[in-house]
């Protein structure tokens, strides 16, 4: 476990809450398990009462629930096992659509897809854009409407954006409309990573996981699924080191709006305006959070294990 520290409070009186108030010091970080690949895409299931997440090179999607612990939930998650095809293999987001099916960002199959949990079939949703292949599907937010909004950097190709595999021109945010319809919404984020829209779903936030450019964009949310002009929430460039590790990556949205976004150290607590009010530190890069049991609990996949942290905030949709 770890105890969060008084050094890492960075807290700005001019806020209506402060970082202690929304994660209390004696918080402690928990870690349930260990021994995976890459931990991602965690996703809170609240009628079943259990967490599922993705480690994407062990091409599986586990099962959590403290009666049970951790069980296999679904493997192959991305690409059918014993296949030789360079890059990653597995699954990578996790959301749950309006009929509380599994919607999966997928790297093996370059594809988004959803799961029928009584035959266990995976409908493709999206594989192209303008007649190419997909790079990899990273992570989704879908909207009341239905439009679901995905990122695509080439994190699943051998080789990135050099693999010979990789067949867009640019590493996109798209919308994938109910009829089917893919559109690129946003081509000049070099590595677009987490994605997640504000509880009242007027505004896209999303990841950039480059350390070159390790920021986070907000963009308003347009009628039709349309994006307005962007602005910049967060910069956090100068803060990517070997000492803090981690990028911009996915992120969990407060009821109130507060951004719970994984980066450099740990998970950044920031406003919708912007305001980094402090990190809930991590010894290991943390790649994905999500809000779980009451909506006070806030589960962590960081790099090879599974963590949660109970806190003051509680997540949208509790």
């Amino acid at each position: 476990m770890i105890r969060l520290l008084a050094l890492a409070l960075l807290t700005t009186a001019a806020t209506a809450q402060t970082f202690e108030e929304i994660v209390p010091p004696d918080a402690e970080v928990q870690v349930l398990a260990n021994g995976f690949g890459w931990a991602e895409g965690p996703v809170w299931r609240v009628l079943e009462g259990d967490l599922l997440f993705s480690d994407v090179p062990g091409n599986t999607i586990w099962r959590w629930t403290d009666e049970h612990g951790l069980e296999v939930y679904l493997r192959p998650a991305g690409r059918a096992l014993g296949t030789d095809t360079p890059g990653e293999t597995g699954s990578n987001g996790l959301i749950l659509d309006h009929n509380r099916r599994l919607l999966i960002a997928e790297h093996g199959s370059r594809s988004v897809t959803r799961l029928d949990a009584e035959t266990w079939v995976r409908q493709p949703l999206a594989t192209h854009y303008d007649g190419r292949r997909l790079n990899s599907p990273n992570d989704l937010a879908l909207h009341r409407s239905g439009v679901l909004f995905f990122t695509d950097p080439p994190y699943g190709l051998a080789g990135g954006d050099d693999s010979p595999q990789k067949e867009q021109p640019h590493n996109g945010v798209y919308r994938l409309d109910p009829d089917g319809t893919v559109t690129l919404l946003i081509d000049d984020l070099t590595r677009p990573n987490g994605v997640i829209l504000s509880p009242d779903e007027q505004t896209l936030y999303v990841a950039n996981s480059d350390p070159e450019r390790a920021i986070w964009r907000a963009y308003p949310v347009l009628e039709g699924g349309a994006l307005g002009e962007g602005r910049l929430l967060f910069d956090a460039t100068s803060m990517v080191d070997p000492e803090t590790p981690g990028l911009p990556d996915g992120m969990a949205m407060g009821a109130d709006g507060t951004l719970f976004a994984t980066g450099p150290g740990g998970v950044l607590v920031l406003t919708p305006g912007g305001e980094h009010l402090g990190t809930i530190p991590t010894p290991m890069q943390t790649a994905n959070v999500t809000f779980g049991d009451d909506g006070h609990v806030l589960y962590l996949t960081s790099h090879d294990r599974l963590q949660r942290i109970r806190i003051a905030a509680r997540g949208v949709g509790f």
